[in-house]
């Protein structure tokens, strides 16, 4: 596929003035995010992961995007609420949070919540399952949660 108007614009940013890094991936998720409906809109399924690092504080905002995109006809997002990259594990009120953040703007069938990257090997097991506990938690506090 070519690249969108918004990819060339995010480029174009990034060229101008690298020190914007919020700019730039501001552009850049639009870009994506119009890629990939594009790819859909042909029957180009993309494959997910579950890699969407919600839980790193450099993205956290990102949910955002959803509430100006439409979530595609029987897709289902799983966005990580829970990060690999801190040794701090997440409270469960802060969990229910930011799952119901996704579950508002894309409705709760349609949300999956996940780690935001694989555990094993970066975090000690003993965190990992913290993690995992309190990401379980969050979940049951999140689906008690008047919708």
């Amino acid at each position: 596929m070519s690249r969108t108007a918004e990819l060339i614009a995010a480029n174009a940013v990034r060229e101008e003035n690298p020190s914007d890094v919020e700019g730039y991936n501001e552009l850049l998720t639009a870009s994506v995010v119009d890629l990939v409906q594009r790819q859909q809109s042909l029957g180009i399924d993309i494959p997910n992961d579950g890699e969407y690092g919600h839980a790193n504080v450099r993205h956290e905002h990102e949910w955002r995007v959803w509430e100006d995109t439409k979530l595609p006809e029987g897709k289902v997002i799983i966005p990580g609420i829970v990060s690999h990259a801190t040794n701090v594990v997440e409270h469960p009120d802060l969990v229910a949070d930011r799952i119901v953040r996704f579950a508002d703007v894309v409705g709760r069938e349609n949300v999956i919540a996940s780690t935001d990257c694989g555990l094993g090997g970066r975090a000690h097991p003993q965190i990992a399952f913290a993690k995992l506990e309190a990401l379980g938690e969050g979940a049951r506090r999140a689906t008690k949660r008047p919708w």
